[in-house]
């Protein structure tokens, strides 16, 4: 079983995504040992406790500055002896020791097809806005390995969706997390415990693919 810790910081949706498939039993040889959340009163953090996993927090408002928060976070991975750390809703960026302990082992999903829309400033709905304004057609969602680098990383999956004429920067974000981001995020997670990861030369190859 792959020790997984899925880190949050709000309501939890991208984990309510992960935790249904794992009860579907599409994530097998997942065990998620805790949901921790920067947000002490994220309700993820009661999605967690309702699914009966492990809940804590590292709250961000005790530390002084991010590096030490980073740092906070990093040391309760290695304490819980995590394999694996999935970004559902995270909202802060990943150190660069902890991009370097756990090199191509933290997922994260990005509510655009990377590398469009991508820049360090795309979160929450300025990926959607961006994607409107630009007039494009189709947008969607990528699951990729975290690094240092913020929304730059091994692309694991990609999800395309339609962006419509009369879609506006909320309809379409709704739409893209509902079509793309909690389908792709549990099928990355369910790819990685199943061994069928690969990354070589910053891509990521698929086993049977």
């Amino acid at each position: 079983m792959v020790r997984t810790a899925i880190l949050v910081s709000g309501g939890g949706r991208n984990l309510q995504a992960v935790i249904d498939s794992r009860l579907f039993g599409e994530i097998p040889n997942c065990d998620i040992v805790a949901v921790i959340s920067s947000d002490p009163e994220a309700y993820a953090l009661t999605r967690a406790r309702a699914a009966g996993i492990d809940a804590c927090a590292v709250d961000r408002a005790l530390f002084p500055n991010e590096a030490s928060f980073c740092e906070a976070v990093l040391r309760k991975l290695v304490d819980l002896d995590v394999e694996l750390a999935v970004l559902a809703g995270y909202t802060h960026p990943v150190s660069r020791a902890m991009a370097k302990r756990y090199k191509n082992r933290i997922i994260n999903v990005h509510p655009a097809l990377m590398p469009a829309f991508s820049d360090p400033d795309c979160f929450g709905r300025v990926p959607h806005e961006r994607a409107i304004a630009a007039g494009v057609r189709i947008s969607g969602a990528t699951a990729y390995f975290v690094t240092d680098t913020p929304l730059r990383g091994p692309i694991i999956l990609q999800q395309a969706v339609e962006v419509r004429q009369d879609d506006t920067p909320a309809s379409l974000q709704q739409r893209v997390m509902e079509e793309a981001e909690w389908s792709i995020l549990p099928r990355a997670v369910a790819l990685y415990c199943a061994g069928a990861l690969k990354v070589n030369d910053g891509r990521v190859f698929i086993a049977g693919k």
